[in-house]
């Protein structure tokens, strides 16, 4: 079991933002397991938390801007990358601007801040996302596509085609999320000329400077926007080297541009918000193309979780037979819908009742095609987490157990003579006052059949 990690102590940044030019103090803070990573804005009432989440993506354009109540996070990338090449699960990222300092262009000066502090690691597993088979996510206005494959380990690798001769084809490849910051993370951010003028024209790239991005020339430069660069970049002169690059800026690698793509992508795709194992092939990847395929393997995500069917050993010992439930539980047949407990801890509770053709409701519920009651299935599941919740008292006997809401029922399989139901009951919250609220999936012949939200309070039963 892998477990998951976060920072050993708070530790802060200062710089200026790409984009916005302003002075920023971004803050990493340890955090509690299943935080995953979050931004705070400080600077704001409340200190609003916007989670990096794809479903917060607003925006793509020069960088991959968060939204959540009206709150931003711009150029969120080159951090969230940080930590997944560290291998840091759960973070707080406290801001007092909209956007991370922008540093030198990359991943490099978050990573030794991260290792300054030390990773440590937490008590509960790490989430993975297993990949089974090849997802894909084509953008067809570009052409841009981004695919991932079963894999050992993470993996990465990205190809670059801008149809210029200055950059040329160029790809890229992290076989191990643990060479990261010896190959990936000090990959500085880049742009064309030709871009550079527009964002010059729309206010942006305030902060930027001859050592925080890479320009590429891929147009001569005429007087006018030379004379406009010096301005923007403080500079007395600007001059393109043999290599194409705008002024005295050295490349760390031939390939660097491909090697920032590639930062990009692992930036983005933490915003699926669970660990991957597999590999991950981008052709031309952008910001769009990245969180487009982040949302998509969320949303599969999500729904493999939903769905995904535990396995009990049906053969084993129950943990309670049906004399120990019938020694807890008030109802008897025909209406005890639960013939076995197979495990019990202090937060969640399984079930099991084989469905037979002799149950009682058959005789009128499809005669000619008989079909379990959506709502008794929905009762098994309540008995079921009856007997988390009398668990509780010392004397189960003496009490009842009665609905106080049901909510989010769903069906989704019919339940037929010889099924096998199985029922999981997770708290939602912590039992108090005799109240439980729950979660609970029923299951049989390796499906999710039916869920649903219940809330229900035992009482004493004064008879």
């Amino acid at each position: 079991m892998v477990k998951q990690t976060t920072i050993r102590s708070e530790v802060s940044l200062k710089g200026v933002g790409l984009h916005t030019g302003k002075e920023v103090t971004m803050t990493f803070k340890p955090a509690p397991v299943n935080n995953g990573y979050t931004f705070v804005r400080v600077d704001l009432e409340g200190k609003p938390v916007i989670e990096a989440d794809a479903t917060y993506v607003v925006n793509t354009q020069r960088g991959t801007n968060l939204e959540k109540n009206g709150v931003k996070i711009q150029t969120s990338e080159h951090v969230l990358a940080a930590f997944v090449g560290c291998d840091v699960d759960n973070v707080i990222i406290e801001l007092n601007a909209s956007e991370p300092p922008i540093m030198d262009g990359s991943s490099k000066f978050f990573v030794e801040a991260i290792e300054s502090v030390g990773v440590e690691e937490q008590d509960a597993e790490r989430k993975v996302y297993v990949v089974k088979e090849v997802i894909s996510y084509t953008d067809e206005a570009t052409g841009s596509e981004i695919i991932v494959m079963p894999a050992d380990e993470y993996q990465v690798t990205t190809m670059v085609d801008f149809g210029t001769k200055v950059l040329g084809t160029q790809n890229a490849t992290l076989k191990s999320m643990g060479d990261f910051k010896e190959e990936i993370a000090d990959a500085r951010t880049f742009s064309f000329l030709h871009e550079l003028e527009t964002l010059l024209e729309h206010g942006l790239i305030k902060g930027g400077d001859l050592n925080n991005a890479i320009v590429y020339v891929d147009k001569e430069i005429s007087p006018e926007t030379m004379d406009r660069l010096k301005v923007a970049f403080g500079k007395e002169s600007i001059s393109v080297k043999p290599n194409g690059i705008l002024d005295n800026l050295t490349l760390h690698y031939p390939n660097e541009a491909a090697r920032h793509k590639l930062l990009d992508v692992v930036g983005d795709l933490a915003l699926i918000g669970t660990r991957i194992k597999g590999k991950v092939i981008a052709n031309k990847p952008g910001h769009f193309v990245n969180t487009q395929f982040a949302k998509k393997i969320a949303k599969l995500i999500k729904i493999e979780q939903r769905n995904a069917v535990p396995v009990y050993d049906l053969h084993k010992e129950p943990l309670m037979d049906i004399h120990k439930i019938m020694a807890m539980l008030p109802h008897r047949p025909p209406f005890l819908l639960v013939d076995r407990i197979l495990e019990m801890s202090d937060n969640h509770v399984v079930g099991l009742k084989n469905v037979t053709m002799n149950e009682s409701f058959f005789v009128g519920h499809f005669p000619g095609a008989p079909v379990m009651p959506g709502v008794l299935i929905v009762e098994a599941m309540a008995q079921t987490g009856g007997i988390l919740i009398l668990s509780t008292v010392p004397d189960p006997e003496n009490y009842l157990t009665y609905f106080m809401k049901i909510d989010g029922v769903k069906f989704k399989h019919k339940v037929l003579p010889g099924d096998t139901l199985v029922f999981k009951c997770d708290l939602v919250s912590p039992i108090r006052r005799g109240i439980c609220h729950m979660h609970a999936n029923a299951y049989a012949n390796g499906k999710l059949v039916a869920e649903a939200e219940l809330m229900a309070q035992i009482a004493k039963n004064n008879n």
